[in-house]
């Protein structure tokens, strides 16, 4: 097993490199070039539907209030998130995509989807539910250290 360590290193370092690659080139090349990658998960992460604090989205991006803030503030101004107040406690704010916000969302959802369902092509149940062990290995091995840092 140790002799396809470094192929499947390769491969890992590869794809991810080409995503972020791809999808920067993706932004760049559309109407939506005033967004970064960075905001572009932002936007991810406050997700298509319903509404979150920035606490729970900055939780989601592993990344301070603060930080969150500075991303969200661009993004307001461009016009793809908006601050919703709560009516009861002015204080409270939530964010959510505007409709620019949530276009921008599923096109990017729709590569991701694309990116997945091509990698599944040829596989059969068996296979993909290895792949599918071999991915929760990997995300645990990396939350544990994210965690440990």
């Amino acid at each position: 097993m140790d002799e396809l360590i470094p192929e499947i290193n390769s491969y890992l370092v590869t794809i991810f490199n080409e995503i972020l690659i791809i999808e920067e080139g993706a932004l760049q090349s559309s109407t939506f070039k005033d967004i970064s990658i960075k905001e572009m998960h932002t936007i991810e992460a406050i997700g298509m539907y319903g509404i979150h604090t920035t606490t729970e989205v900055s939780k989601k991006l592993s990344v301070t209030v603060g930080t969150l803030t500075v991303s969200v503030n661009n993004l307001v101004k461009k016009g793809y998130v908006e601050r919703i107040r709560n009516d009861n406690d002015r204080r409270v704010v939530k964010l959510g995509l505007t409709k620019k916000g949530r276009l921008l969302y599923r096109l990017h959802d729709k590569f991701h989807r694309d990116m997945v369902k091509e990698t599944l092509e040829g596989l059969n149940r068996e296979d993909a539910e290895m792949l599918i062990k071999g991915l929760k290995n990997l995300h645990i091995f990396l939350d544990r250290t994210k965690n440990n840092l």
